[in-house]
């Protein structure tokens, strides 16, 4: 078996679904690259500009939250092993493994589309939640701050605005988040799946650290920015004896609430997520894959609406008593306003009507 790669999430490249011909590498080109010193493929991350027509997406699952999304990057640098949008970028050409994570699309016309779409007279406020597929906050937004100019435009348009991200660079951006907080127009998520850095930086490798995270949350609490967190996904003998110590952690940095999911491995993340928990956990890869199936009714994946996200059976009730008790104990009664959806319709041409 080969050796586990550091640096990176997924190990392989496997076929895209929707292409008719896929490639393989030999043994004779390998062997070859190996004796010249060079590297069979190019490991750097390619920025891919895009045009969309639309940014704005409805979400029609029931049971994830949301009922609009928007994302300005598809793929995502973090590398996540588990990311459930790993499927998304078979839409696009590319591999779900490898590509994900090394061939990043961003979507360059973002900010006119949104704003179009907050000046349309027919549209009616409802929260948009950014990165509700891919980070908003990933690497590249470092120099490209479409995600800082997504919500000035949410603050010109007084239009309420949800966020998810596992990136400290979430902070960049606290000048315009306190705006927003101030007529209570955001709400963010900060997804922690961990409280240990060695498993931090095998699952999610290219992520703000455990330490930046906790601060980020503590931060933006302080400034009076409605945060919360996201444990997902749970993952069987990885993370699940954690669930405890990290709600109390976040709960004493100012989290409003914890949220979670289980991990399922839908589409090509189950072979994707296989080759990887054998290179990188070769000792407990069995122990992990088959606790997993047994919360799916023996597949590494069931998308029923409603339990997929949750799962069943022993494992899946025991994680979720464990968080009513983390509540109970460490959150008491704490919660968030639902963000303001009625400042909107005064400020649809980009400043508040006076008559």
């Amino acid at each position: 078996m080969e050796e586990f790669q550091k640096g990176r999430g997924a190990q392989i490249n496997i076929s895209n679904r929707f292409l008719e011909n896929s490639h393989e590498d030999r043994d004779d080109f390998l062997n070859y690259c190996a004796a010249e010193g060079d590297e069979p493929h190019d490991t750097r991350t390619s920025i891919i500009e895009t045009f969309p027509k639309t940014i704005v997406n409805k979400v029609t699952s029931p049971d994830v939250g949301m009922n609009f999304s928007l994302n300005p990057y598809q793929g995502c640098e973090h590398g996540c092993i588990y990311c459930y949008a790993r499927n998304s970028h078979e839409y696009w050409g590319f591999s779900a493994g490898k590509d994900f994570e090394q061939k990043i699309l961003v979507k360059r016309n973002a900010v006119a589309l949104l704003e179009k779409k907050l000046s349309s007279k027919s549209w009616k406020a409802e929260p948009i939640v950014v990165s509700g597929n891919t980070d908003c906050y990933q690497p590249v937004e470092k120099k490209l701050e479409i995600t800082r100019n997504l919500l000035k435009t949410f603050l010109k348009y007084r239009h309420p605005v949800g966020m998810i991200t596992k990136n400290s660079l979430v902070l960049r951006d606290l000048d315009i988040l306190k705006e927003l907080a101030a007529d209570n127009l955001v709400h963010i998520n900060i997804s922690i799946t961990s409280l240990q850095e060695h498993t931090r930086r095998i699952l999610e490798p290219r992520t703000a650290s455990i330490p930046k995270r906790l601060k980020t949350v503590e931060t933006l609490s302080n400034n009076g920015i409605p945060v919360s967190v996201m444990m997902a996904p749970i993952i069987p003998s990885i993370n699940n004896h954690e669930i405890m110590p990290l709600v109390k952690e976040i709960a004493e940095r100012g989290a409003l609430g914890v949220g979670y999911t289980i991990v399922r491995l839908n589409g090509a993340i189950g072979e994707i997520f296989t080759d990887w928990v054998r290179k990188a956990l070769p000792e407990r890869a069995d122990k992990v894959l088959h606790q997993i199936e047994q919360i799916h009714g023996g597949s590494l994946n069931d998308s029923r609406f409603g339990v997929r996200m949750k799962g069943e059976g022993e494992f899946a009730d025991q994680v979720k008593q464990q968080f009513k008790i983390a509540r109970k104990l460490y959150l008491g009664d704490r919660s968030s306003k639902p963000l303001n959806c009625e400042l909107h319709e005064q400020y649809k041409t980009g400043q508040m009507k006076l008559f």
